[in-house]
């Protein structure tokens, strides 16, 4: 047919050209299934290419220069499950609108604490445990320290019988060994440590993520034993709600508490704004009759916002500020001005946080810069006296009362880039880089007792972390940080390293190590003056005291199984701690103002231990946690504690055996039953001894176990006419009444002589409105 051979060519190149100029664009929005929202920086890809994008604040996409055909595609974003759609491209522009489901929210929650990205928890190669503001409800937390006890590894303990003063330990840890972060800044100073955990109120918190042990040291400083990231609300819809709780201390002391919250969003959603206030006021509680308070007198204020605007789909601005007084006065229960009291500890604290962020995504949402700072100012007005029975001493003491002030500031800067690789010589990643600042400048001083704190720290940190996903069973993460502290006479670098293997789609299979590093200075207990055997204790640094190193592994195993109705599932883990040059404090004996102790360096400790979660979820009807600790806390060499008893290798105040369960009953959307436990096993203790105390003695002694139970029943009642719900719930907390016993009495007390829950039995009535 064909003449010519050069003609047939000719022909079958126009042919192929001509297929090849067909191409189409496929451009879509991705919203939820559930509420018809957004969903921001869902993966599109197209299945058996390396064509893909993502989608913008709005949810839109677009991919040009598909060629024509039927075509799969695939979108995957956190917390949603994945879809796969085929659609068949014609020339042109072709619109879809694709509605994605909700993933199992218990499994496929975003976290971002365990890597500094936003990840799905089973896709993350560090554990991360949450607890949401609904949780904290449910046990009807007031502040911070009481939503931290329903979580594995976390124990929260009181450690001052006057002031209250409360720390976190993770796994087996006491508190200076972990990092707090608020909105992931560590603007928690050594000071802010003793008492913010009591004064952050629980509606300024949207969620609490908690990573446990020394994986999480690419935070810097003092994140050994485990990272608490406390996220603050976020603006995401317009609401309000107002609550009031009023609780009953053994029928004798009333704890009020009034909060509210209230958040607006813009039509377009690029501003919004949420704030919060809460008020509280509580009398102090005698527990032994002595006219001694065991619960310090509370009053709180506090209020704050967030909030946020995004100028383009690419740029977002965020700005978080707080302002929290506490008055805390502990003692002898009387009338008048603190001095004059037998003895008891007042504290004025003033204390202000703030956070800005810059956020840019660019090249096609594959790069984020993250740009931030951080601070706090903390001004404290703070009493620490016992009233000498000597009159000679009496005069010089009332004539120069031991009066202090606090000046605490910190300040934190930094930056952050992420880079998605997308099939990067094998799997996709995301490396991150960065680099921060932070200072820390402490003053404490109380003049009467020539007792001063003048310590000011910095560090520059950068820091480096690689993502790789190599498969989608398999994902190894690295990261190195390296710090130059002040204190510390070397730079120090800290790596760590963790796998993810996941199999089958229920089990997941994690070992990480890491390293970290405490600098040689102050930490929270370091600042805490208490009062033993008719005097003050104080606690100084030794001339020659280095950093605290440590190296860090764990190991765990984590099943879930879920159905359409029903989710079951554990954890078990796995931790191995070691210290070199571990921080004690030792003994100097008693000067003219009381005991005084030094902190030094030991050869070393070791901890160890595991953790064992259980959780069951039907249709969130009915929800069961649990979660149970066996650990080990030894010091390599005996230390001293007291002088003339017999020196110890135990951590002190640090039991073996811990653990907390939770149970939620949503029988209807109106009724909303709950109840906890705690359940602290025995630990050794120091006993100073005191004349008229009812401790003659010093002396070791071993607490008994308690096993502290609450709980809270919520009906909603709805008013249409005015669209507004009102819950009103009540409860018990401590139903048993699991309270130490032994206090010490009268103005000579150990006030370290605390263990135990830190509230007796208490009767607690509340009503809150919120919209419906």
């Amino acid at each position: 047919m064909f003449k010519s051979p050069l003609l047939l060519i000719l022909l079958i190149i126009f042919c192929n050209l001509n297929l090849i100029a067909k191409t189409g664009t496929i451009s879509g929005r991705v919203i939820s299934a559930t509420d018809g929202e957004p969903i921001i920086s869902a993966t599109v890809h197209l299945l058996e290419t390396k064509v893909g994008t993502y989608t913008n604040p709005k949810g839109s996409f677009t991919i040009k220069d598909i060629p024509i055909g039927k075509k799969s595609f695939k979108i995957s974003s956190l917390g949603y499950k994945d879809t796969i759609f085929i659609q068949d491209i014609s020339e042109g522009v072709n619109e879809v609108r694709i509605e994605l489901e909700e993933g199992n929210i218990r499994l496929d929650e975003i976290v971002v604490t365990g890597t500094r990205t936003a990840k799905r928890r089973t896709d993350s190669p560090v554990i991360v445990n949450l607890i949401d503001s609904k949780e904290l409800d449910h046990a009807v937390a007031i502040n911070l320290s009481e939503g931290l006890k329903y979580q594995p590894g976390l124990r929260v303990e009181t450690d001052c019988q006057t002031c209250n003063y409360t720390q976190l330990r993770m796994n087996g840890l006491q508190g200076g060994y972990s990092q707090i972060l608020v909105n992931s800044r560590p603007i928690f100073s050594p000071l802010t440590g003793l008492y913010g955990l009591e004064q952050i109120p629980v509606n300024m918190i949207e969620r609490i993520e908690v990573v446990r042990g020394g994986v999480s040291a690419l935070y810097g400083s003092s994140a050994i034993g485990g990272t608490v990231n406390v996220i603050t609300k976020i603006p995401s819809e317009n609401t309000y709600n107002v609550t009031n709780t009023l609780q009953s201390i053994r029928g004798s002391v009333m704890d009020n508490i009034i909060s509210a919250n209230a958040t607006v969003i813009n039509d377009n959603e690029t501003a919004g704004a949420t704030f919060f206030v809460s008020n509280r006021v509580r009398g102090a509680y005698d527990a032994n009759g002595d006219n001694f308070s065991e619960l310090p007198e509370l009053k709180d204020n506090s209020f704050g916002t967030n909030l946020f605007y995004q100028f383009t789909n690419e740029q977002k601005l965020s700005l978080s500020l707080s302002s929290i007084y506490e008055y805390r006065y502990g003692g002898e229960m009387v009338e008048g001005p603190a001095y004059l009291s037998q003895q008891s500890e007042e504290r004025t604290h003033n204390v202000f946080m703030g956070s800005l962020d810059y956020q840019l995504d660019f090249n096609n949402y594959k790069n984020t810069l993250a740009i931030y700072y951080g601070g706090q100012k903390t001004d404290r007005d703070h009493y620490t006296g016992i009233m000498p029975d000597d009159s000679i001493m009496l005069n010089d003491f009332l004539s120069n009362a031991p009066y202090g002030i606090s000046d605490v500031i910190t300040h934190q800067a930094g930056f952050q880039l992420n880079n998605r690789l997308d099939d990067f010589i094998y799997g996709n990643a995301i490396l991150s880089i960065g680099a921060e600042y932070i200072i820390d400048d402490v003053y404490d001083e109380i003049e009467s007792y020539k007792y001063k704190i003048d310590q000011t720290t910095r560090d520059i940190g950068a820091f480096l972390q690689y993502d790789w996903s190599l498969v989608p069973e398999f994902n190894i993460l690295t990261g190195v940080r390296l710090d130059k502290h002040n204190l510390v006479d070397r730079a120090i670098l800290s790596p760590r390293v963790s796998l993810l293997y996941k199999w089958q789609g229920t089990t997941q299979f994690r070992l990480g190590w890491g390293t970290g590093f405490r600098a040689p200075q102050a930490f929270d207990t370091d600042l805490h003056i208490a009062f033993a055997g008719g005097g003050v204790s104080r606690i100084s640094l030794s001339d020659n005291l280095k950093e605290e190193r440590s190296n860090s592994f764990t190991a765990s195993v984590n099943y879930d199984k879920a159905t359409e109705h029903f989710i079951a599932g554990f954890t078990l883990e796995g931790f191995y701690t070691t210290l070199d040059d571990a921080f004690y404090q030792f003994p100097l004996g008693e000067d003219e103002y009381g005991q005084r102790f030094e902190k030094r360096n030991g050869s070393g400790a070791t901890v160890k231990g595991i953790t064992i979660e259980a959780r069951a979820n039907f249709d969130y009807i009915l929800e069961l946690d649990a979660g149970f600790t066996i650990q080990s806390s030894l010091f390599d060499e005996a230390i001293e504690n007291i002088k003339g008893l017999p020196n110890k290798r135990e951590f002190l105040r640090t039991p073996n055996d811990y653990g907390y369960a939770t149970l939620t009953y949503n029988p209807s959307k109106y009724w909303n039953i709950s109840a906890n436990m705690t359940y602290t096993g025995t630990m050794e203790l120091a006993h100073f001894g005191g004349e008229n105390t009812g401790q003659l003695n010093d002396e070791y002694f071993i607490s008994p176990t308690f096993i502290d139970m609450g709980m809270r029943i919520g009906h909603t009642i709805e008013l249409n006419d005015i669209e507004t719900g009102l819950e009103l719930f009540g409860g018990v907390k401590n139903i048993f009444d699991a309270y130490q016993q032994d206090f010490d009495i009268n103005k000579n007390r150990d006030s370290n002589y605390i263990y135990g829950p830190s509230l007796p039995r208490t009767l607690f009535l509340g009503v809150r409105v919120k919209p419906i």
